[in-house]
């Protein structure tokens, strides 16, 4: 899944994709957000928006890898409610480059 923020001119202002790990799990993939659309609510947005499409499909937790020179990324996932975790995947053996993180996809009523 693949989806595209854009203004409401049409200007894309940020995108990120999903792609699914199995046992009701799926990974974050290439968030991204212009400079001009950020602090705007473009990224809050966008991750509702994924979090909710993995919601409809059964899917109990997204986990996200991120850079250690990524400060801004880390702040982010960390106020969005994401925890640190082990690296996973590809990841696994990274530990001087990247940081893990999961969350646990409670049902919205």
């Amino acid at each position: 899944m693949f989806a595209l923020a854009r203004a409401e001119d049409g200007t894309p202002l940020g995108c990120a994709g999903l792609r699914a790990l199995g046992d009701a799990a799926g990974e974050l993939k290439r968030m991204y957000v212009i400079p001009a659309g950020r602090g705007t609510g473009v990224a809050p947005a966008l991750l509702e928006f994924l979090e909710q499409w993995a919601r409809d499909r059964g899917w109990t937790r997204l986990r996200l890898e991120t850079g250690l020179s990524q400060p801004d990324a880390v702040h982010f996932c960390t106020r969005s409610g994401y925890r640190r975790i082990p690296d996973f995947g590809t990841y696994t053996g990274l530990e001087s480059t990247s940081l893990c993180f999961e969350r646990e996809l409670t049902p919205v009523l």
